[in-house]
């Protein structure tokens, strides 16, 4: 396993125990590098528009299409840094 994905592994473990919540706009990110990170690019049906959280995840998640994995990793280290 790299050094890469192992940091990233560590955080997405560690973000679960964060003292404070972050904000919404931080989460989202959180989210879409980690599915970026994870699954590639968003190959999912967009959600419509009832299903407001849906629709928000799956926007950040398809703004990041095309970042690579590695970077995607490194995006969600760094924001996640940011929060400690």
């Amino acid at each position: 396993m790299s050094d890469l994905k192992a940091r990233f592994e560590q955080a997405f473990a560690d973000s679960q125990k964060l003292a404070t919540r972050p904000d919404n706009a931080t989460l989202l990110k959180l989210y879409a590098a980690y599915k970026q990170a994870t699954e590639g690019d968003n190959k999912r049906d967009k959600p419509g528009f009832a299903d407001l959280v849906a629709r928000a995840k799956w926007d950040a998640w398809k703004k990041l299409e095309g970042t690579p994995t590695d970077e995607a990793m490194q995006q969600y280290l760094d924001l996640f840094e940011s929060l400690r």
